[in-house]
Formats: structure tokens, C-alpha cells, sequence
């Protein structure tokens, strides 16, 4: 949610209410540093237990704050003003610990990979902390700046943007050599008015990107040349919203900040996910006055075999008294249960629909044709299924194939559910072979087993 233009500076400027959420990832596993509402405004909170407590360092915070980051080095925070100025601290941003560093810094800031570095957007860079900043050529790049992220492995990264000229389309820019130059990798068909957001992984080359206009989460592991659907969100606009990766393998934060009635009613959630985005623990760290309902829920695996039971978990948020779920949306209550489990009858597509009921508000969210359940009969070439085996399903970080024919030539591909291969070998042996699944995210796969004369599909599982 960081798109920036003219008019949106001088609409800035007129409100005197809420503003945008803001979060940022420490150096340390767990640690993270928002901006949320205190009981009288605005305030900079810390947390080392990944948001489930938090304190408040600076409760002086305003609406002119336009974004934060953390440094690489542990206890520094940077943080913008819409008069551009750049503030450092490197006591975790207690209140009196701020020093002005720079000015004429763009409003949006990123930490880099090493300590002291800093971007002011792709524009910029420092490597002392703010102090000093040389400019990047960015040649190639054009149109009005969204939001920039640093990747992982060095001299990468991203910028989105849109161009007044092509209202219809958000672009993805990739730079490998430190925005010297910068060029088009993704092309996404979304007004250029969506609010959208970028934020890396852990490991070079993850990027996530959310559309809240759209509540979509898309997730990219190969620099963007590809992305994978995820899932879908309930962003209402009584809330501001905002995500960060974390230092864990599939981490990934949002914040979900509330205020209304002149702060009579306010409300931090952190949604803390450790495989990617797919399911959410929820934590309230600040809590004050009455909280509406927000529903929201997921489940690991969206295509299934006929009489598999689908786990639905539920990250809804708000004071609930009841959990009403629609498991095809058919109008008729099928569960009261928080987290439910559901087994479909009959194969086909279902949209899923959870409604929470509050003291005084009730919220339905609903996924359409969110579930695909598929028939278990498939037809098993003899000699293949007779001669090859694998195991275990669901697998971790290993999945072992094995032969008793020592004949067959056979080629192993694993494929995604959207058709991507995304690992390949080959065997002639009856000996067993451990394929090295650290890699895979957790979901559903498709294991493809070819021999010469025949071709075999398993529906695979990673936990």
C-alpha cells in the first residue's frame, strides 16, 4: 500500500486521521518493529516473539511518518517524514534516540543486505547509515514509482510502477546491477490505482507481492520470472494493512491496524505465517475499546481426491461468538467450528463462505470456486504401477522412489498445481532414489513417472 503521486501527497497532507500501516523485519528471527495505535495516537512498537507481545518505544509518532526499516545491524531504525527527511536511531527507536541523518530522501525507504546499507527507493543508496547517499542511473526506468524491495542476493532488485499512459497495467521492474539499470520482468493486469506491495523472502530470489485492492497474494522463488497464486484475502477498508517477509523459511508478517471514533476504539493484529502466506497465526498486541469482526480463512490444499477431508483454517479477527460456515455455499450452515474439518461428497468445483458473528457486527467473506475435488479413479499403466513405488506421502524433505524393473528407463518430474515443472531426474535401476524436497513449498504436487512406452501421474503432498 505504498503508491505515491502528486495528488495523492496533497490528499496526504488534509488528513489528520489514521494513516497507512507500516512494518519492518529486524536482523534477528522473530524480532519486528510497527507503527500502530497507542491509546491517545500513534506509536512505534517493538517486538522480539514475532508480535504476539510488543512495547511501545515512541509514542509520539505522527501521520507525517511516511515508512520505517530496520538496519542489518541490530537496535537501528530509520524512519522518513513526508518532508523527507531521514531520522536514525540505534537504541530500537526509543523515544530521544532519534537524530536527523539526511534530507531529500524519498519518502519510502528499504535496509539492504549489509549493515549500514540503506535505499532511498532505487534512487538512492547509502552504505554509512544514512549519512551519505550516491545516486543510482536507474536507466530503463520509467512511468510513476509503487514500491521498492531489495532481494537477497546482491546488486538485485525490484521496483513496481505504473505509467499515465497505460491505465490497465502495474509493472514489475528487475535491476541486477544495483538500479544501474532496471528492466520490465512482469507485466500485471491491475489498475494502476490497486494498492499493492512487495516484500523479499529469506532466500535470493523469493518476492512476495499482495494486491489488497484484490486481497491476492501471489509469491515468486525464481526472481520474479515466475509467480504462484496463493491466496485470497479479506482486506476490509475499516482497516489498514500492510506485509513484510521475515527471517524464517516462508515467513511472512501482515499488520492489520484499526482505529475508529477518534481512537474510542483501536486495534493491532499481527498475521504471522511460516509456509508462505497459506496459513496464519493471528496476534493482538494492542488492544483498545470495541473490535469488529473480520473474517478470514485458508486451507493447505484447494485441489483434492473425492472423500479427502479439507482442514480449514480460520485467522478471522475480532471479539467472535459464532463461527457459520458454508462449505458450497448453498445458503444452508454447515459448521459452528472454529477451525473445521469438511469432507466433500461429490467431485466439482465449491466456493467456501465463513461469516463471524460480533457483539454488534457480523462479516462474510467468501472464496468462490475456492475447492476442486477430482475423482480418485485414475487410470495406472500396469506395468508402471507394478513396478514402481514411492514413499512417504505426505513427505518432508525427502521423497524416495523405488523400481523392480530393472529394464525401464523412466523419467521423474514433480509439476505444481498451476503446470510448472519445478524438479526432474531420471532412474534405470532397480535401485531406490531420495529426491532432496527441502526446496518444494508446502502444497500439492504432481508426480509424473514416464517410461519409454507409458506416462503415470500421482497427486503428491508436501507437509
Amino acid at each position: 500500500m505504498k503508491k505515491i503521486s502528486l495528488l495523492t501527497v496533497l490528499l496526504l497532507i488534509a488528513i489528520v486521521s489514521f494513516s497507512d500501516s507500516k512494518i519492518t523485519r529486524g536482523p534477528n528471527v522473530g524480532e519486528i518493529y510497527f507503527i500502530g495505535p497507542t491509546h491517545t495516537g500513534l506509536g512505534l512498537y517493538y517486538s522480539t516473539d514475532f508480535g504476539q507481545t510488543a512495547i511501545c518505544v515512541d509514542s509520539t509518532f505522527t501521520s507525517s511518518i511516511m515508512s520505517i526499516c530496520a538496519d542489518k545491524t541490530e537496535g537501528v531504525i530509520y524512519y522518513v517524514t513526508m518532508q523527507t527527511s531521514l531520522y536514525y536511531s540505534d537504541d530500537y527507536g526509543q523515544l530521544g534516540s532519534w537524530e536527523l541523518r539526511n534530507s531529500g530522501i524519498k519518502i519510502y525507504i528499504n535496509s539492504g543486505r549489509n549493515e549500514g546499507e540503506i535505499y532511498s527507493n532505487i534512487s538512492k543508496k547509502s552504505i554509512d547509515y544514512g549519512q551519505n547517499f550516491y545516486y543510482n542511473t536507474c536507466n530503463g526506468y520509467f512511468g510513476e514509482g509503487i514500491d521498492t524491495e531489495i532481494d537477497n542476493m546482491e546488486n538485485n532488485g525490484y521496483t513496481c510502477v505504473y505509467s499515465i499512459y497505460n491505465s490497465d497495467t502495474i509493472f514489475l521492474l528487475h535491476s541486477d546491477d544495483d538500479f544501474e539499470n532496471v528492466q520490465v520482468i512482469q507485466e500485471f493486469n491491475y489498475h494502476w490505482s490497486n494498492d499493492v506491495d512487495i516484500s523479499r523472502g529469506l532466500e535470493p530470489g523469493e518476492l512476495y507481492f499482495m494486491n489488497f485492492s484484490l486481497g491476492e497474494l501471489y509469491y515468486s522463488d525464481d526472481f520474479c520470472q515466475e509467480f504462484d497464486y496463493t491466496d485470497s484475502f479479506n482486506f476490509s477498508s475499516d482497516y489498514n494493512i500492510e506485509l513484510v517477509g521475515g527471517q524464517q523459511s516462508g515467513e511472512l508478517f501482515l499488520i492489520y491496524n484499526f482505529v475508529n471514533q477518534m481512537w474510542i476504539n483501536a486495534h493491532i493484529y499481527i498475521y504471522h505465517s511460516t509456509n508462505y502466506g497459506k496459513t496464519f497465526e493471528v496476534y493482538h498486541p494492542f488492544y483498545k475499546g470495541n473490535e469488529p469482526v473480520l473474517a478470514n480463512f485458508s486451507t493447505i490444499s484447494k485441489e483434492i481426491h473425492l472423500t479427502t477431508p479439507v482442514e480449514f483454517s480460520n485467522f478471522s479477527i475480532g471479539n467472535i461468538f459464532e463461527y457459520q460456515w458454508d462449505f458450497d455455499n448453498d445458503g444452508a450452515i454447515d459448521s459452528f467450528d472454529e477451525s473445521p474439518t469438511y469432507i466433500y461428497q461429490d467431485t466439482g468445483w465449491y466456493s467456501v463462505k465463513l461469516s463471524v458473528v460480533g457483539q454488534d457486527s457480523t462479516n462474510s467473506f467468501v472464496k468462490q470456486n475456492y475447492i476442486h475435488v477430482i475423482d480418485t479413479t485414475t487410470k495406472i499403466t500396469t506395468n508402471i504401477m507394478s513396478s514402481i513405488s514411492f514413499s512417504p506421502n505426505p513427505f518432508e524433505n525427502n521423497l524416495t522412489i523405488s523400481s523392480t524393473n530393472s529394464y525401464e528407463y523412466y523419467s521423474i518430474s514433480i509439476y505444481n498445481l498451476k503446470g510448472r515443472k519445478v524438479f526432474e531426474t531420471y532412474k534405470q535401476n532397480t535401485e531406490s532414489i531420495t529426491i532432496n524436497t527441502i526446496a518444494l513449498n508446502p502444497g500439492v504436487y504432481i508426480l509424473n513417472i514416464s517410461s519409454q512406452n507409458n506416462s503415470s501421474n500421482y497427486k503428491i503432498i508436501k507437509k
